[in-house]
């Protein structure tokens, strides 16, 4: 039984039923029509440049009969001044060298002055012996495309305002989270630093150092879980707690137990924040200062000594604020002498990462770095830290606040000049 294929039953479809009639025309476009009215722009032009086709498509975009191009301009009249240059510098010379040139956007002169922009794939036809013959050039409307990219170039500027704003608002809210300065101490020196791990969010790291009466002064250092509004709304939360209940009752480790009440009775609207702080209680003697100070799960303080020695401060703690109820917390009072500094510091200091191996900064390699600045004032070690934490660059992911209390070295007394010779 012999077929009938498809071209000879008429161009069945895919249904199996044959085309009407004028669907069946459609499919039988001649190659002139297929060529003149194409979705895009024809051009074929000699070697020089000057135009010796187009099709009706690019007639229409530009508004230009064919008797005013063919034999008559050349390709690169149909450019703006600027597409010209480049046309001359790098589009025909690229072409002359590989035979063809894809995807360049230009922009095209209408009749009546208006530009539009355009995609240009040409290629060359050479003869057998690889002389060129003619430059065939294919031309796609960008107008579409070039609105879309100013689309997006005005919502990426406008992205980027939005983040300076937000970035703007986030600074802003920090800074009310941190004190504007710290007091001055009769006979201590202080000194603080904040890092902030992101310019995008709110981080909870918080310290202060406020009096509490003539010879009494209070501070506390601490670190909110995680970042964001809800954990600055809990930083809010805990600063104005710590110094209303340490006016009530200086105790560190009472003024922790108030603050711990004052979590566990707001953990859940809280989405389940706790937080690390010590808390203390400076007040001077003969030689220095004495610290009494109280710790809820935080780092331990460091000593760096005037005898060039630095050491981890054990403080009796407790475990993190607003986890558990009804938590007895204990303090220890560290002294303070000539030349001591003590530096109290939030974990994202010793839990930055660094090296090759990505290992953690960890509290050894923290001490050692402070033995090697003992003996130190406030501001010294404040500023070796901050080029410290510059240094672990992108290791350092988490906020990081740091205070320094140091006790000024006396200087020597001169001895008095003996009568009748005088001082040099």
């Amino acid at each position: 039984m012999s077929g009938t294929g498809p071209s000879e039953a008429g161009g069945l479809g895919e249904s199996g039923r044959r085309p009407n009639a004028h669907l069946a025309s459609l499919l039988e476009d001649s190659t002139e029509d297929l060529y003149e009215n194409a979705p895009c722009g024809y051009l074929s032009t000699f070697p020089d440049g000057q135009i010796a086709r187009v099709n009706a498509t690019l007639l229409s975009w530009l508004g230009f009969t064919r008797g005013e191009l063919v034999g008559r301009r050349y390709f690169s009249d149909l450019l703006t001044v600027g597409g010209r240059l480049y046309h001359e510098t790098h589009f025909a010379p690229l072409l002359a060298m590989q035979g063809e040139i894809g995807g360049v956007a230009l922009e095209l002169q209408a009749a009546d002055g208006s530009r539009l922009p355009v995609l240009v794939n040409s290629a060359v036809k050479t003869s057998a012996s690889g002389a060129p013959l003619l430059i065939r050039t294919t031309i796609v409307d960008a107008r579409d495309r070039r609105a879309y990219e100013r689309e997006l170039l005005r919502a990426r500027r406008e992205a980027d305002r939005e983040r300076e704003r937000l970035q703007l608002l986030v600074t802003t809210l920090q800074r009310t989270l941190l004190p504007p300065e710290l007091p001055d101490v009769p006979g201590l020196q202080t000194a603080a630093y904040y890092h902030a791990a992101s310019r995008d969010e709110v981080g909870g790291d918080f310290y202060d150092l406020f009096a509490l009466a003539r010879d009494r002064w209070g501070l506390f250092l601490g670190d909110v879980c995680g970042k964001g509004a809800a954990a600055a709304a809990v930083t809010s939360q805990i600063r104005y707690t710590l110094r209303a209940a340490a006016v009530y009752d200086p105790d560190p480790a009472t003024v922790l137990g108030t603050l711990n009440s004052a979590l566990r009775r707001d953990y859940e609207r809280n989405d389940g924040r706790f937080c690390t702080a010590a808390f203390g209680v400076l007040t001077p003697r003969t030689d220095g200062f004495d610290l009494r100070l109280a710790s809820g799960g935080h780092p331990a303080p460091l000593l760096l000594r005037a005898d060039g020695t630095a050491d981890y401060q054990e403080v009796g703690g407790g475990p993190f604020l607003g986890v558990i109820d009804d938590v007895t917390f204990t303090s220890t009072t560290i002294g303070l002498g000539a030349g001591d500094t003590l530096l109290l510091y939030t974990d994202g200091l010793t839990e930055a990462r660094t090296g090759k191996g990505r290992d953690r900064y960890g509290d050894l390699a923290l001490r050692a770095f402070a033995a090697g600045l003992a003996p130190a004032t406030a501001a010294g070690a404040i500023d070796a830290i901050t080029v410290l934490l510059e240094g672990l660059g992108g290791g350092l992911d988490d906020d990081v606040a740091v205070l320094a209390l140091s006790v000024p070295r006396r200087r020597p007394a001169r001895r008095p000049t003996p009568p009748g010779r005088r001082r040099r």
